[in-house]
């Protein structure tokens, strides 16, 4: 065979190989979570919803025929590891990112804007909002940074709308009073400021916030002194485990408040935990349905609850509806830059501006709809609000509880707040 000949040959087969590796090319994805920290009592089902969503999507194909390579780590609630997953995934060229908490999102916005890598968070802080950075409060920009649902402000600003109106309601005297109560972080700080200034604005007395912290523990002494100052209505700013402690606490004080738990401060398991203590705890859902509700999506989220659970026996909470959720509005954000010059980091971005009152295919009814824009990451200013119901003893499994009634999550209405150009980024 000829010298010319082989080359031939060579070049076609390097060609055949490069054709395919091409088509065997993987979106790399990092996904951070919280199994093990501070915050792993509703990190770990929020995680196990975009897991299982992920490996659904992989398993029709992925996005628009290319697998994603999803690279899942806990690093438990703790920054400094955030940061450097972070500089490892971009030296893996991940197309995106699943995130996770309020401190280390902040700490990776001016990051990830210069890496140019979109980052869906479990942090709902206001602040990460505004893209541009033109808030009037002087928020940074955070041009990358996405998450589903209403902002932790957004969020409370709602609830403190309801409460003025069951205040009247009630027809109670004299202006009600209201106390933020949370761990002194940026999580549950986050929407102290919009939430004790939209309280004044709607006649409440604001008293000085009760400090507890994120994990659970004996909070007797902050019960007592939530008795002694007559508080109405109380925001809880951390995660159901440790609100746990201070419902059980202050029912075992008799504290007579009316409890605001934020999006992550209540959910099925917390209900179960807390026993009566929960019952008529007040906080938003991100989802038009919960588990057991029926929607058209809900046939695909029984689809994806099997990738964890075959046997189809686990009662998944709201949070992992939710993960659900977080992980589809990055498919089709991808799927979007797939047919508009590649997948990439800037053109997944420009995904999520592509869509008005988006929800994503297959998840009618459980997805609520949300539009982003180039100058505005609220991308939901509804806030459906919830009153968890417990009924009788919680001792059997969560599933049991929640099909005979003892546990209950009923809605209460809806508000819809109006699009403030200064509450953006705040």
């Amino acid at each position: 065979m000829k010298f010319t000949t082989l080359l031939k040959t060579a070049s076609v087969a390097a060609l055949v190989t490069g054709l395919a590796g091409a088509a065997q090319a993987q979106i790399a994805v990092g996904h951070l979570a919280d199994n093990s920290g501070a915050t792993s009592d509703v990190g770990t089902p929020f995680a196990q919803g975009v897991s299982d969503a992920l490996a659904y999507i992989n398993s029709k194909g992925g996005i628009n025929g290319q697998k994603m390579t999803v690279d899942t780590v806990d690093y438990g609630y703790q920054v400094p590891r955030a940061v450097a997953l972070y500089k490892r995934w971009v030296g893996d060229k991940v197309a995106a990112i699943q995130g996770w908490g309020t401190a280390d999102t902040e700490a990776l916005t001016g990051f990830v804007a210069q890496d140019q890598i979109p980052y869906i968070s479990g942090s709902y802080a206001g602040q990460l909002t505004d893209p541009t950075g033109q808030g009037t409060k002087g928020s940074k920009p955070a041009p990358y940074n996405f998450f589903y649902g209403p902002s932790y402000s957004d969020a409370l600003r709602a609830m403190l709308t309801w409460a003025a109106e069951d205040w009247k309601t009630k027809g109670k005297p004299g202006k009600p009073k209201y106390v933020h109560m949370g761990g002194n972080h940026p999580y549950p700080n986050s929407p102290k400021e919009a939430g004790e200034t939209i309280a004044k604005d709607l006649g409440f007395d604001v008293l000085p916030a009760v400090q507890f912290a994120l994990t659970p523990g004996d909070y007797t002494a902050q019960c007592l002194t939530l008795k002694s100052s007559g508080a109405n209505y109380a925001y809880l700013g951390n995660t159901a485990g440790s609100n746990i402690s201070v419902l059980k606490a202050c029912k075992n004080a008799g504290v007579d408040v009316q409890f605001m738990g934020n999006v992550w401060g209540m959910d099925e398991n917390a209900a179960k935990a807390a026993g009566d203590a929960a019952d008529g705890v007040i906080f938003p859902v991100r989802t038009g349905v919960v588990s057991g509700g029926d929607a058209p999506g809900m046939k695909t989220v029984m689809e994806i609850t099997k990738v964890s659970d075959a046997a189809g026996n686990v009662y998944r909470p709201v949070h992992y509806i939710s993960g659900i959720c977080s992980a589809y509005y990055m498919k089709e954000a991808m799927e979007w830059a797939a047919a508009n010059g590649g997948i990439n980091g800037p053109n997944v971005k420009k995904g999520f501006y592509a869509k008005k009152d988006w929800v994503p295919v297959g998840m009618e009814g459980v997805c609520l709809p949300s539009t982003w824009t180039e100058k505005d990451h609220r991308g939901m200013l509804m806030v459906n609000l919830y009153r968890s119901k417990v009924s009788g003893s919680t001792e059997a499994p969560l599933a049991d509880l929640a099909k005979n009634g003892t546990i209950k999550l009923e809605k209460v209405t809806t508000i819809t707040l109006p699009r403030k150009p200064e509450w953006l980024g705040w």
